[in-house]
């Protein structure tokens, strides 16, 4: 008996250790908290980079979207469109190109002239896209593809004279007209008169217009005097 009396004692003294250890993983388990917590916020506000996925639409298909229109015309519609949308994109890339390598006499109003009309195709370029992607397609947006799809001839890399410049522009305006034309009418037998609209209204008065303004300014005519009165002056007197 004494000695299982004296035994109590120390089980009893080894109590306050076991309280000890206890307090101090409880008192461990706030900073766990905090730490969890802290790294549960670093979570939610870092950006999870590097991610990659698969293709959920091919270029070329289109989706069902409630248009009142036939896939078939929409599928069409789309083909058009992105073969005047690839185009434009290049027209606009020639515009911004000349645009910096402008040169000579007529620098400064031209510099200012292919800016706004690059501005221009710019806005013909996200209505047609997202007239494709309205119908349900896909539109050509990388430079690569762009590239592929395209019918307007590369530039050299380097400057070009100034007319050079304006007479490629204006074949530019000329197949991308030529095309914008067949396909309006094309679309709208097929019943597609929002892609029709879309052709007619922005995209051929737009690049009408331009042209215009681009033609005028390889009119060779003299800016002080007149053909004759240069002739009269160059006569001899008495004449």
């Amino acid at each position: 008996m004494p000695a299982a009396k004296s035994a109590m004692p120390a089980a009893k003294s080894a109590t306050p250790a076991t309280k000890s250890a206890g307090t101090a993983a409880k008192s461990a388990t706030p900073a766990t908290k905090s730490a969890g917590t802290a790294a549960k916020k670093k979570t939610g506000s870092q950006p999870w980079l590097h991610q990659q996925g698969r293709e959920i639409q091919r270029f070329g298909s289109i989706r069902q979207f409630p248009v009142a229109l036939a896939a078939e015309a929409r599928s069409y519609s789309c083909e058009r469109l992105n073969q005047v949308l690839a185009d434009t994109q290049i027209l606009y890339a020639l515009y911004k190109k000349h645009h910096w390598l402008m040169r000579g006499p007529t620098f400064y109003q031209l510099h200012l002239l292919l800016d706004k009309h690059a501005a221009e195709q710019l806005e013909l370029i996200d209505a047609l896209a997202e007239r494709v992607q309205t119908m349900g397609g896909i539109a050509v947006g990388d430079p690569r593809h762009v590239a592929e799809l395209t019918r307007v001839p590369r530039p050299p890399d380097g400057a070009e004279e100034v007319p050079a410049m304006l007479s490629r522009l204006l074949e530019a305006h000329e197949m991308i007209l030529t095309e914008a034309h067949d396909a309006a009418d094309r679309v709208a037998d097929m019943g597609d008169d929002g892609t029709n609209d879309l052709l007619v209204s922005q995209v051929i008065r737009t690049g009408e217009l331009q042209a215009w303004f681009l033609a005028e300014h390889l009119v060779d005519t003299p800016l002080v005097r007149t053909e004759d009165t240069i002739k009269e002056v160059g006569k001899p007197r008495g004449q």
